[in-house]
């Protein structure tokens, strides 16, 4: 073969097998796309039916929560309702609770009231039983005369003179000595005429020794002294007698009563106390 055909030969062969690759590259390059084509359409349709779910499923989130806030909303409601119920009631509950304590505190005011008459009446009738027992004793105690000893003395008395008696004496005894001065005085004035007379002048005297009246005192114990010697209290009487002279600034009445105590009741312990005494003022 010519060399100048060979040649044609050649690049004839070049260019169809060179169109040739290019026909197979053109292909390879479509169905490349076309399968690019179809993931992307499969991507889209795949990402709308992950959007169509999505959409769907916050649908059903968005529903549910409505149904929850619907349901949520009414239960809310319904305790609204019953709290509202429950607090008329309890209203209704203390409207007559009220009402029952007013109730009850007028019938405590009409009981109280009715209590208040009756202790007062009770305390009358208590009242006017005791003054009737009183009466009833002393006409007993009048009719039945009872008999004492005090102080070496015998003597008939009532028995309220002995309680009132008893009564100034428990003052004097208790130290209560302005007390005694008021009981003596007044049972002395109530009974001018007792048993207990000479007694009380005593220890009225004493008493009124005690707080310092020495010029009542002594009246009283020469009022005590011109009665009847054979009281057990006479010696006592004579020393407190001179006592309370000395502190009078009477010295000689003071001796005089000293010496007749001594010289009447020798033996007492009055009497030695008397002569101690005297023996200093002379």
């Amino acid at each position: 073969m010519k060399p100048g055909l060979k040649t044609a030969c050649l690049c004839w062969i070049f260019l169809a097998s060179s169109s040739q690759a290019g026909v197979f590259e053109d292909d390879e390059a479509r169905r490349a796309i076309l399968d690019l084509r179809q993931r992307v359409e499969n991507l889209r349709q795949s990402q709308a039916a992950s959007d169509a779910a999505l959409q769907k499923s916050l649908d059903g989130i968005n529903k549910s929560q409505q149904i929850v806030r619907d349901s949520v909303s009414q239960e809310i409601q319904q305790e609204s309702s019953r709290l509202q119920n429950a607090l008329l009631q309890l209203q209704s509950q203390i409207d007559n609770l009220k009402q029952s304590l007013a109730e009850i505190r007028g019938e405590k005011d009409q009981l109280l009231r009715e209590i208040t008459l009756l202790k007062r009446g009770q305390n009358d009738s208590s009242s006017g039983l005791d003054e009737r027992l009183v009466k009833i004793e002393q006409r007993i105690a009048k009719l039945e005369p009872v008999f004492f000893q005090l102080d070496g003395l015998e003597f008939q008395a009532d028995i309220t003179e002995k309680k009132d008696f008893e009564l100034a004496l428990a003052s004097f005894k208790k130290g209560d000595f302005a007390g005694s001065i008021i009981s003596f005085s007044a049972f002395l004035r109530k009974y001018p005429d007792s048993g207990f007379k000479q007694s009380a002048m005593f220890w009225l005297a004493s008493a009124k020794y005690v707080k310092r009246e020495y010029a009542d005192a002594a009246n009283q114990l020469k009022s005590f002294t011109g009665m009847n010697e054979s009281h057990s209290k006479f010696p006592e009487a004579l020393l407190t007698l001179a006592n309370a002279q000395l502190e009078l600034k009477q010295s000689q009445d003071a001796k005089k009563t000293l010496d007749e105590l001594i010289s009447k009741f020798p033996s007492s312990e009055a009497a030695a106390a008397g002569k101690e005494r005297l023996s200093k003022l002379k």
